[in-house]
């Protein structure tokens, strides 16, 4: 068992992968949101729940407090919530954090699916590279995952891919990044410090 920290609990991937760790672990939730108050069916046995900024020092180190792994997925200023994880992390003395970026930040989107969605087309991604760059060079035990397109399938048909090789996919469901979030917070080996995007093959 172990005690996992969701920053980001109310957005979309959130919601599905502390919907999963119920299921699937005995673990530990502590559940951390500016929204909290769409949190729903909170069980008392097993999680509790933080109504924090990730950009308020105090009240991210007093939801990281006891943790072992950090989950993020966030919206906004990617790479200033990125060194205040990070910060805060190192404050508190947790080392294992699992981030969400996105697809193409290395422009590893090939032809065939779209190169148009890489950064060297598309811009809006550079918050998503920044923030990356800020975990990898974190020092910590970190896995960055970069998935597709998401949408709401019920599937978990995905293939992962390590930093440098090319997508296989354009498209992924949140059950199935979940499912691969949950796999490596479960482990302790599992794309240890590695960069890893995923998809639904095609």
């Amino acid at each position: 068992m172990k005690n996992i920290l969701i920053v980001g609990a109310t957005g979309s991937v959130g919601q599905v992968t502390r919907k999963l760790f119920l299921e699937q672990t005995q673990d530990q939730l502590t559940l951390f949101s500016r929204n909290a108050h769409r949190l729903h069916g909170i069980d008392e046995n097993r999680e509790k729940f933080f109504a924090g900024s990730v950009l308020n020092p105090t009240e991210l180190d007093e939801a990281m407090q006891g943790q072992d792994v950090v989950f993020a997925s966030l919206s906004g200023d990617l790479k200033k919530m990125a060194e205040a994880i990070v910060s805060s992390m190192k404050r508190v003395g947790v080392k294992k954090i699992i981030f969400i970026a996105s697809m193409g930040i290395y422009n590893e989107i090939p032809a065939s699916l779209g190169a148009a969605g890489n950064l060297q087309s598309s811009p809006m991604l550079q918050n998503y590279r920044d923030a990356a760059d800020v975990i990898e060079a974190s020092g910590l035990d970190y896995t960055v995952i970069r998935p597709g397109w998401f949408d709401s399938s019920n599937d978990t048909d995905y293939e992962v891919t390590l930093k440098g090789q090319p997508f296989g996919g354009h498209d992924v469901s949140r059950k199935s990044i979940a499912d691969l979030v949950v796999k490596i917070a479960e482990s302790d080996k599992l794309y240890v410090k590695e960069s890893v995007g995923i998809n639904r093959p095609e």
